[in-house]
């Protein structure tokens, strides 16, 4: 894959992902309105261990699948990622019916890890058992369709998943909203169907995202019998042998995109019991396990979503330029890769930190604004970490050091879990966050180290790009500051004490456009921003040529 490859992939991958991400978010608004923090607690209740089991459920595949199919295309052998696909259908079905058994039938002894019982204040242990069950009915469906995307994904064709990734989430989204107007507006339902039909949408929406898989397929299969016909070499491997292979890259694949689910699932475990045994009552535990997993953790995935779409086009890309051995293009991606990541990352996270408060008040409303605007800038910072992560453990499984990657992982967990109780118990939600970015900065630095000594990797350009994003960032963190400042203090009340929700909309917005506009300033005077996504992109290119006509 070329470098302008590089970027309209990513771009394409980044685009639809944001799209999801920014659907994700806006529907929360309307749905938290309809439920209730203790929905949204509800909703998290069932979510994580669906989110855990279909990491079990494909066991790694669809990316593995992306990195087998592209190294065996580059050796010109299409006819052994063919046989691959066909019996990973046939596995995708077995497991996905193993783990939806699994998750429905173990629903009872998993709820009561997450609450106790007898307190009236809180969610009831039956009402999670039964969302718990209504949410597993997704893994019949969603491994096959991730499967299927990492088949796309190795011929470095990312329109399929860029677009039935949007479809899926317009499809989940609308069943999500539907529903709950119907049960609770016009119904006058309770939260508990409400929340059951929410977790539901995940497998409506897998359908959406199939069908779409399938007209591409349908579409796409003459040219891809093509290529098979034409292959130059056929590897003469057994299915066993290509199991084995494929294992080998899968496992790995597991862990990594477990982590942010194990590091949620941890908080889902330990927050709610740690809380109320400090003296909080269980609904207000809960609304700070919902706050701090839920409505923030929906608002810096948006950033992260960079980091998921560079996931997805570096496997395939990075795995065919170390096959090569190619060092020099080699570094030349990952400098790349890093300057994308933390140019578009950094000032997000930033921005949010100083526009926390109206940021969460404009998003979720001004009835929990002070604990959730106090939560959302302790782990705005939390997003560069998740994205450096993502990205760096997806370098690391491209030149076959995914066992390294799996390590820096289990020692960022272990951290995580050493330090939640402890942390909480003198900090409550705040002690969650520090203990999760103390988890991710161990492995961040691991992972680091580790691609500099394997890749040969040469950091000093990098290190000079990121002192230039640095500044600029903290020249418009002080920019949006000065802007918001006299906004806030003009309007009256503080938040939590009287502020109107006009005051927060307008806060965010005027912080953003200042803070967006000083931002990309900076880049396009600098040429940082064409140094780092060169001239491929349309504006990039006109500004270019005003700057020399000028």
């Amino acid at each position: 894959m070329s470098d302008s490859r590089l970027v309209r992939g990513t771009f394409l991958l980044t685009a639809a992902t944001m799209i999801s991400r920014v659907l994700g978010l806006v529907y929360y608004f309307p749905f938290i309105w309809l439920v209730g923090i203790q929905g949204a607690a509800l909703y998290a209740y069932a979510y994580n261990p669906y989110v855990i089991l279909l990491s079990v459920a494909t066991v790694g595949l669809p990316l593995a699948v992306s990195k087998f199919v592209s190294k065996y295309n580059a050796l010109g052998d299409y006819i052994t990622g063919r046989r691959l696909f066909r019996s990973g259908i046939v596995v995708m079905l077995g497991t996905g019916f193993v783990t939806f058994i699994l998750l429905f039938f173990s629903a009872d002894a998993i709820a009561p890890l997450f609450i106790g019982e007898g307190d009236p204040t809180g969610n009831r242990l039956e009402d999670v058992v039964f969302v718990i069950r209504v949410v597993s009915f997704a893994l019949l469906i969603v491994p096959v369709m991730s499967l299927i995307r990492g088949y796309f994904q190795g011929f470095e064709s990312m329109g399929p998943t860029a677009v039935s990734q949007v479809i899926e989430q317009i499809v989940r989204i609308a069943f999500i909203l539907i529903s709950g107007f119907i049960i609770i507006v016009l119904l006058n339902g309770d939260r508990t169907t409400a929340v059951a039909f929410a977790v539901f949408a995940a497998f409506v929406g897998a359908l959406g995202g199939l069908v779409v898989l399938l007209l591409y397929w349908q579409k796409r299969k003459p040219h891809l019998d093509q290529l098979m016909a034409e292959s130059t070499v056929e590897h003469d491997i057994t299915l066993p042998q290509i199991y084995k292979e494929l294992i080998s890259y899968a496992i790995p694949f597991v862990l990594v995109g477990l982590a942010i689910p194990i590091y949620q699932q941890i908080d889902t475990v330990t927050m709610v019991k740690t809380l109320t045994f400090q003296g909080m009552t269980q609904a207000e535990a809960e609304a700070i396990y919902a706050t701090v997993n839920q409505t923030t953790n929906k608002i810096i995935m948006i950033p992260v979503s960079l980091a998921t779409a560079l996931g997805l086009t570096l496997i395939p890309m990075i795995t065919k330029t170390y096959t090569s051995r190619d060092y020099s293009k080699l570094q030349q991606q990952i400098t790349q890769t890093f300057q994308m990541l933390l140019y578009l990352t950094l000032p997000a996270a930033v921005g949010l930190v100083v526009l926390a408060y109206p940021a969460y008040a404009a998003l979720y409303g001004m009835s929990d604004v002070v604990v959730g605007g106090q939560l959302l800038r302790w782990y705005a910072p939390t997003a560069i970490l998740f994205a450096l992560f993502t990205a760096m453990a997806a370098i690391l499984q491209g030149i076959n050091r995914q066992k390294l990657a799996v390590l820096s992982l289990l020692c960022g967990i272990l951290i995580k879990m050493l330090l939640n109780r402890p942390l909480m118990m003198k900090w409550e939600g705040i002690g969650a966050i520090i203990a999760t970015n103390a988890g991710y900065l161990f492995s961040v630095l691991f992972c680091f180290f580790v691609i500099k000594k394997y890749a040969r990797y040469q950091s000093r350009l990098l290190l000079k790009r990121t002192l230039l994003i640095v500044i600029f960032t903290i020249i418009m963190g002080v920019a949006v500051w000065i802007i918001k400042w006299p906004i806030e203090t003009l309007m009256a009340g503080e938040y939590g004490k009287g502020a109107s929700y006009g005051k927060a909309i307008i806060s965010l917005l005027v912080g953003v456009g200042v803070g967006g506009f000083v931002y990309l300033w900076l880049g396009l005077r600098s040429r940082l921003v064409t140094a780092i996504f060169g001239r491929r992109l349309p504006f990039l290119n006109r500004f270019e040529k005003k700057r020399k006509q000028a």
